[in-house]
């Protein structure tokens, strides 16, 4: 698999909602995470990310526009330990609480499916990244209807150890904008993952559609230390 170019993935398609980016630095020392969220109704892009703890939550940037809060109202990122989970909803809650008892990732993600949002049913995309001891390894989820058939959930987990360094992965919702919207299909994509975290979200958030795009979150762990550092940019500020 050839790694793609972030930059035109993102440029080429106006609308793959929401997307989970998942990897290792190029200089091999900082594990690396990045979250963005788009929107097509005002509903949707009436939100900012702010921090939570250790993590991030959405919120109504005007409270007095909110209209249904139930899949955008969420936290994206939580920390459990040595464990980041990122994902698109309310399911970080889930993987937080259950892996806190001791299931794994997917067993978690078992007890999930793809968002009652008929036509569309919303892939639920989910990741964990376990930085320990100097050694650092990831896992993403997509939980998704059976090619709009919201009677069967199609589950594929993804796992990645011994990351190489400058390697990412890039899963997001939709294959691209329509009405309905398509799910995003295949693995997750291979792309770049560079050092310097203000470019790379710079990159990022430049890439994505104007008009669509709301918010976005990158994190760069130190592997060595688990000590991080995080940037958040929304467009409504």
């Amino acid at each position: 698999m050839n790694a793609l170019s972030i930059e035109k993935e993102l440029k080429e398609n106006s609308y793959p909602g929401r997307g989970i980016i998942i990897g290792r630095s190029a200089d091999g020392k900082k594990a690396v995470t990045a979250y963005f969220i788009m929107g097509r109704s005002e509903n949707s892009r009436n939100r900012v990310f702010v921090e939570d703890g250790n993590g991030i939550r959405t919120e109504a940037f005007d409270p007095s526009k909110l209209v249904d809060p139930s899949l955008i109202i969420y936290a994206p990122v939580r920390v459990l330990g040595n464990k980041t989970i990122v994902t698109n909803g309310d399911q970080t809650d889930t993987i937080y609480e259950l892996m806190d008892k001791q299931m794994t990732f997917e067993q978690a993600l078992r007890t999930r499916e793809f968002e009652p949002d008929a036509p569309n049913y919303t892939p639920r995309i989910s990741g964990i990244m376990h930085v320990e001891d100097g050694k650092y390894s990831y896992a993403m989820s997509i939980l998704k209807s059976n090619n709009g058939d919201p009677s069967c959930c199609n589950r594929y987990t993804f796992a990645y150890t011994d990351c190489p360094a400058g390697e990412g992965r890039f899963i997001h919702t939709y294959k691209c904008d329509g009405n309905p919207l398509p799910s995003f299909e295949g693995e997750p994509k291979l792309v770049a993952i560079p050092d310097d975290m203000d470019a790379f979200a710079d990159t990022l958030w430049n890439s994505l559609n104007a008009d669509n795009k709301v918010s976005l979150f990158v994190r760069y762990i130190d592997i060595a230390t688990g000590e991080f550092t995080s940037k958040i940019i929304n467009k409504n500020c």
